[in-house]
């Protein structure tokens, strides 16, 4: 594998990815850099990172197997490219925070805990963030443009009885008839109870097909439903429909998420200006 070193400046990371649409989670309000940040890599395990030129920050394979490891203990799967470039984002506003505390003497008596030093340097960034007037109609703008975030999505009770030994779609019908049929089932798979599962989360799990298949679905009724991991033989509850949210029931809500985002658009933009000062080398394993 390569080790050709590529540069670029710290905002592109590299160029080819520069406009890049930030995974949901990136987009926390919590001081989402910090946070995941220290979550993902405070243990020093990338000490080596730092060695040489202190104006210097290498972006190398180690950062991308650490942070693929983490993500992938955390949420079962490899990152998808966009998530991993979100995540060396995350690394690269970490470690400049880390070396300004480090340069301005922040350290002194905690030159073992990454996170604190962080946080010391990131404590002199929020001084000088001011949180902007802001109107109704702003807020009302932002709401319309988040509003997937207030809507209540539909939301189905559902149960599945989970097949044993032969999975097969018409294995599967057979079964779901025999259920209908009012044969016992206890003996050939296990019950599952689903209550209020929302319907992006249903998505998730099983696949969008699956997921209109069912809210298409007689309620009370066994069926063999298609999903992304093979049939599945599943019964309608009950489905409460979507309800789109209202402004001032949720107004209070778009306040707080409207000034989180500021605040930490704002905290960003100060990170990248102290991360100018830097040359940033990702690896050609880091790409």
């Amino acid at each position: 594998m390569s080790t050709t070193i590529a540069e670029s400046s710290p905002q592109a990371l590299p160029a080819a990815r520069r406009n890049f649409s930030a995974p949901a989670w990136l987009r926390e309000p919590l001081l989402h850099f910090v946070v995941l940040g220290a979550l993902l890599f405070g243990a020093d395990a990338l000490l080596a990172s730092r060695e040489g030129d202190p104006r210097v920050i290498v972006v190398d394979a180690d950062v991308d197997a650490q942070a693929i490891k983490v993500f992938k203990d955390a949420r079962g799967r490899d990152p998808n490219a966009e998530e991993l470039y979100a995540l060396r984002k995350v690394w690269l506003d970490n470690e400049v925070l880390y070396r300004e505390g480090v340069a301005l003497g922040l350290d002194k008596g905690d030159t073992a805990i990454r996170e604190r030093v962080i946080f010391k340097a990131l404590s002199m960034i929020d001084a000088g963030v001011k949180l902007p007037p802001v109107d109704e109609a702003t807020l009302r703008e932002w709401f319309l443009e988040h509003r997937v975030k207030y809507d209540e999505p539909a939301r189905f009770d559902f149960e599945e009885a989970v097949l044993a030994g032969d999975r097969s779609e018409s294995a599967a019908r057979a079964f779901a008839a025999a259920l209908n049929a009012g044969t016992p089932g206890e003996t050939q798979a296990g019950l599952r109870v689903f209550t209020a599962r929302p319907h992006d989360n249903i998505v998730q799990s099983y696949g969008a097909e699956f997921t209109a298949a069912l809210a298409a679905a007689p309620v009370g009724e066994w069926q063999a439903q298609p999903s992304k991991d093979g049939p599945r033989v599943m019964r309608l509850k009950s489905m409460t429909p979507a309800k789109a949210a209202v402004f001032e029931d949720v107004a209070g809500a778009v306040t707080q998420d409207w000034t989180d985002f500021v605040l930490a658009e704002q905290r960003s933009s100060a990170v990248r200006a102290l991360a100018s000062k830097y040359k940033v080398k990702v690896t050609e394993a880091g790409k």
